[in-house]
């Protein structure tokens, strides 16, 4: 299995070299050829997640000198390859119609198989030469994908700022492997498993891992770069990015925490949560205050991020206080909104894509009346909003569910912090859910609803096929993984078993309802509730045929009270969110509103300025680029002395370290 495995992801860096031909139907070949491949790793995965125990293990001679690539196949790497299989073959699909309105759609096409095998061999990589190798070449390509649109403002230097921060998050693993391989200088991941290490040893490592992966993730503080990069990139690749890319980093987070480091103290489980929370509000604060619809989507993974990485510090948690079947629980959620939120967020980037195919624009506020003008497009949306915005009976409200009953289980715990901690989590992702319901009924209210605020909003037109199929894919699992998610649930019970040592009992995982602690204590019912709300509107719409006045009446719109005939009339995005923003975006972003209204008379029009200061930006990044170019113009003069000084230079170094060896000695 396992070498048909590196088969398919050594092919698809073979249509890499194929995409560098130009012309359409190289790029429909090599789109659809890995479509294809993402296919068939799917499969693969479902059948090493089927048959349970074990695992698949391969050694090739490659790689350095002496040693050897070492590759495994167990259930979490599958569960992982599952997802971005998924994710990789509608992406595929979706750029087989969305590439044909890209100005330069060669610029993509070598790269974007590239990306996907790297992401796979992150997944099965079994020593860290091969971990860390995969890791850059998954940074490297998508910095170039990112970079297909350098023309456009601000592009360049997302690219430039997420490179920085792949490599400084690669440094920090590379740091974490460095301690995990010890003296001995073990590589392989057989020699760090089961291994017992000295608290501050542990520690370090959990704080490398936290800042390494969680920096590709999108952790907070560490997230700067994402809403800047996702949006930079074509749709078809911001949705890899952020749906798949960021999942890769929570698999090497997942195999650090839980095999490599060993048994952690609870107190880092704690850290963990709260730094999801964080992430989670912040996430999506930022959210609600964007007009642009990519960088919208972006701020919502950080979110989303926050979520799961909520879900693995309550595993953590349970895990330090030997409690393995809330431990599963935790785990199955974590693992089930990885999965679900790669479907969903995906779906949405594609749409934000169809959206910008057919008006040219993402802003918000340029959009407007699109559920006449793209009905289809429309339809996928508002499945895609339901489900990031945890609204049964779609897939995003199951997985946070699970996350708010392993949330509930606090009082079973021990330690009197987490008793308190853990409720205040569980309010922070209360707020968060309520907070993305009106992010997502904003976003998909301005850009769907009311009427056209601009020329190029009223002559949109319907997406193509391709774009269509593999939003409409997506949109069915959104539906079908939230209608009978015991299937999910089953499928992943290896590697629950794998991290936790137990899984959630199989009879209470049956097609028509799940249910963690038995039926007397907490339930849910998908495919219950997709009956009853699908009966519902049947009986309504065909109450309201039936039975409403057949006469045919025409009246306007209902206008808030403004009989003002202008699109300009109508809520803006900006208007939605200004309730928010005055309560919490003062709060946290010192949100700064200035209205310039002119005197009775006057001709010129009124202006309404807003400001927000990212906090991370202001202070984080900005002091550290102000360090950096402070001391990047003192160095400067190194490179203006002369020979004498240089020699100097070189004499006083020497002398230097020659006083450390002896003072050592």
């Amino acid at each position: 299995m396992l070498i048909l495995l590196l088969a398919c992801i050594a092919a698809k860096l073979a249509l890499g070299v194929v995409g560098a031909a130009r012309g359409m139907p190289v790029a429909r070949l090599v789109y659809g050829l890995t479509a294809t491949l993402c296919a068939v790793l799917g499969v693969l995965a479902v059948a090493a997640l089927v048959t349970g125990g074990g695992w698949h293990r391969l050694s090739l001679p490659l790689g350095l000198p002496g040693l050897s690539a070492n590759f495994r196949l167990d259930a979490l790497s599958a569960w992982f390859l599952l997802t971005a299989s998924v994710g990789g073959a509608t992406a595929a699909i979706y750029a087989i119609g969305y590439a044909t309105h890209l100005a330069e759609p060669q610029r993509a096409l070598p790269f974007f198989p590239i990306f996907l095998a790297a992401i796979d061999l992150v997944l099965i990589a079994d020593d860290a030469f091969v971990f860390l190798f995969a890791w850059e070449a998954m940074a490297v390509a998508s910095w170039l994908l990112v970079l297909v649109n350098h023309r456009e403002a601000g592009n360049a230097i997302a690219a430039r700022l997420y490179l920085v921060m792949a490599m400084a998050g690669t440094a920090c693993l590379l740091l974490a492997f460095g301690l995990l391989a010890g003296a001995e200088g073990a590589y392989h991941f057989d020699a760090w498993r089961g291994q017992k290490r000295d608290a501050w040893q542990a520690g370090f490592i959990v704080v490398l891992a936290l800042i390494g992966a969680g920096s590709k993730a999108g952790l907070f503080p560490l997230h700067a770069w994402l809403p800047l990069a996702h949006p930079a990139a074509p749709s078809h690749v911001s949705a890899l990015m952020s749906g798949v890319m960021t999942k890769a980093a929570i698999y090497g987070l997942m195999r650090i925490l839980f095999e490599f480091v060993g048994p952690l103290e609870w107190g880092w489980g704690a850290i963990v949560m709260a730094v999801g929370a964080i992430t989670a509000v912040m996430g999506i604060l930022y959210a609600l205050m964007e007009r642009d619809l990519k960088t919208l989507l972006a701020y919502s993974t950080i979110e989303n991020i926050g979520l799961v990485t909520v879900a693995l510090g309550l595993a953590l948690v349970f895990r330090a206080n030997a409690m393995p079947g809330l431990t599963a629980l935790a785990l199955a959620a974590c693992l089930l909104h990885v999965f679900n939120h790669a479907v969903m967020k995906s779906l949405l980037f594609f749409v934000a894509g169809a959206v910008h195919v057919a008006t040219g624009t993402r802003d918000l506020e340029q959009l407007g009346g699109l559920i006449h003008r793209m009905p289809r497009t429309a339809t996928l949306a508002l499945i895609g909003a339901a489900s990031i915005a945890a609204l049964p009976p779609l897939n995003g409200f199951v997985s946070e569910w699970l996350i708010f009953q392993a949330i509930l289980s606090a009082p079973a715990l021990p330690q009197w912090a987490l008793k308190f901690e853990i409720p205040v989590v569980g309010a922070c992702l209360a707020l968060t859910a309520a907070f993305a319901a009106a992010c997502f009924v904003r976003a998909f209210g301005t850009a769907f609803l009311g009427r056209p605020r601009t020329p190029a909003a009223r002559d949109a037109q319907e997406i193509g096929t391709a774009m269509g199929v593999a939003m409409a894919l997506l949109a069915a699992l959104c539906i079908g993984s939230g209608a009978v998610p015991g299937a999910l649930l089953g499928l992943m019970g290896s590697a629950v078993q794998q991290l936790a040592g137990a899984t959630l009992p199989r009879e209470s995982l049956q097609v028509m309802w799940i249910a963690p602690f038995g039926l007397e204590r907490a339930a849910y019912g998908g495919l219950m509730v997709l009956l009853f709300v699908t009966i519902l509107a049947w009986i309504i719409i065909e109450i309201v045929h039936r039975h409403a006045n057949p006469r045919r009446r025409l009246g306007p719109a209902w206008d808030c009270g403004f009989p003002d005939p202008t699109p300009a009339a109508q809520y803006t995005a900006s208007s939605f969110s200004q309730p928010l923003r005055r309560v919490f975006g003062t709060l946290v972003f010192h949100a700064r509103e200035r209205v310039d209204m002119p005197e009775p008379g006057e001709t010129r029009a009124a202006r309404f300025t807003l400001s927000l200061r990212d906090p991370a930006w202001a202070g984080l990044y900005a002091p550290t680029q102000h360090a950096l170019g402070w001391l990047a113009d003192r160095c400067n003069r190194f490179h203006y002395l002369t020979i004498r000084r240089y020699l100097t230079v070189v004499f006083a170094v020497l002398v230097v370290m020659l006083c450390v060896v002896v003072v050592r000695q």
